[in-house]
């Protein structure tokens, strides 16, 4: 069962990834919230899905046991990813409760990826 759960988020973001990549288009309008950020621009998109498949190949590497080094950069990008959508919603730019709308698909994978990596460095020092 721990092995299923370490695969999830990686699979998980995967899945966003190539969906990004292969169907911006279609990804936009399917994406609660997308639309309010600004106008559709499928090369904007699809480097965001280029990120996203970024963060599945390294916590990949974790879930395979290869050690959690590679979660590293995962934290940043998501937890920035997280604060970004946090200061808009503080300063207003997008309405608080979308800090609710966006718990699963924003907030949740970048505390989960910064909570391996802060336990992943902790035990290798």
């Amino acid at each position: 069962m721990k092995t299923i759960l370490r695969w999830i988020l990686p699979v998980l973001l995967a899945a966003n990834g190539l969906f990004m990549l292969l169907a911006p288009g279609a990804w936009y309008p399917a994406v609660p919230g997308v639309t309010e950020t600004g106008p559709y621009n499928p090369h904007f998109v699809r480097d965001i899905g280029a990120a996203y498949l970024a963060c599945a190949a390294g916590l990949g590497w974790w879930a395979a046991g290869r050690g959690a080094g590679a979660v590293i950069p995962v934290a940043v990008f998501l937890g920035l990813h997280m604060a970004v959508h946090f200061l808009e919603a503080v300063l207003g730019h997008h309405a608080a409760g979308d800090i609710g709308r966006d718990f699963v698909g924003v907030y949740l994978p970048a505390l989960i990826a910064i909570w391996i990596g802060w336990r992943g460095v902790k035990s290798e020092a």
